[in-house]
C-alpha cells in the first residue's frame, strides 16, 4: 500500500523545485509567469503571494480544461507559460505540478518550501483584501495545526515504521 510519502517521492522524481529566492527573481523579471496557489480558498484568503491565482487541488484538472464550471482561462490557455505551483509547505504543490505536467504543461516547477518558506525568506504576503501581512502574523496563519487525535499512535516497543514524510513513527512531530 502506498502512503502520502510514497506519492511525494514519486512525484519529486518528475518535478523540478525552486527556492523562494528563485521565485523572487522570476517575479522581478516580470514576463508571463503564473504563480498557482493550490491551497484551499480559506488558506489562500488568509495569506498568499500577491498576484497568484488560487485553484485548489480538488478542482485542478478541470480548471486546466475549457468548458467546465471550474475552468480558469489563464490555465486552460497557458500550457506553454511558465508556472510556479505553491502551497503551504511544498508538498501539495509537488503533486499538483506533477498533474500539470501529465496534462501537457511544459514549464512547471514547485516552490520547495511553500508559502511558509516564502514568508521565512521575508518576502511579502497579502490577505484576501490585498493588504500586506507582516511576517509574524503570516507565520501564525501558516503554522501547522495538527490536533492530538491526528498524530500517529505510538508503536509497540521495539517496532519501527516509517511515519509520514519519512519520520519514524516513534519520533514526535516537529513543533513549529
Amino acid at each position: 500500500m502506498k502512503r502520502y510519502a510514497d506519492l511525494l517521492a514519486e512525484a519529486l522524481a518528475r518535478v523540478r523545485e525552486i527556492m523562494p529566492w528563485d521565485l523572487r527573481d522570476r517575479l522581478a523579471a516580470a514576463g508571463d509567469l503564473i504563480v498557482l496557489d493550490v491551497r484551499e480558498p480559506a488558506e489562500f484568503e488568509a495569506a498568499h503571494i500577491a498576484g497568484s491565482i488560487n485553484v485548489p487541488r480538488g478542482v485542478l484538472e478541470q480548471a486546466c480544461e475549457w468548458d467546465f464550471d471550474e475552468t480558469v482561462p489563464e490555465l486552460a490557455g497557458g500550457r506553454e507559460r511558465p508556472i510556479v505551483v505553491v502551497c503551504r509547505s511544498g508538498h501539495r504543490s509537488v503533486l499538483a505540478a506533477d498533474v500539470l505536467q501529465t496534462l501537457g504543461f511544459t514549464d512547471v516547477v514547485s516552490l520547495k518550501t511553500g508559502v511558509r518558506g516564502w514568508n521565512d525568506f521575508e518576502q511579502p504576503l497579502v490577505n484576501a483584501a490585498g493588504v500586506p501581512i507582516d511576517a509574524d502574523s503570516a507565520e501564525r496563519v501558516l503554522a501547522p495545526r495538527v490536533r492530538p487525535e491526528q498524530r500517529r499512535p505510538a508503536s509497540p516497543r521495539g517496532a519501527t515504521s516509517t511515519g509520514s514524510i519519512g519520520r519514524e513513527a516513534d519520533e514526535p512531530s516537529p513543533r513549529r
